[in-house]
């Protein structure tokens, strides 16, 4: 159990060091991360879709 205690004294204390975003900041990252995922998304759709209609020729 003391090694526990330790550990999670251990966690806060580098929590504490942590420099935390701003807000703005959060806003930005978290705008890069959706159109980074959405464009990500339309990618993968169109490659699938290239490929599949590729297999559909070729298989007849």
């Amino acid at each position: 159990m003391r090694g526990f205690q330790n550990y999670i004294r251990d966690v806060i204390q580098e929590l504490r060091k942590v420099t935390w975003p701003t807000r703005d900041e959060l806003k930005g990252a978290t705008v890069t991360v959706i159109i980074f995922t959405l464009l990500s998304t339309v990618f993968v759709g169109v490659v699938d879709f290239v490929l599949g209609y590729i297999v559909r020729l070729v298989l007849g």
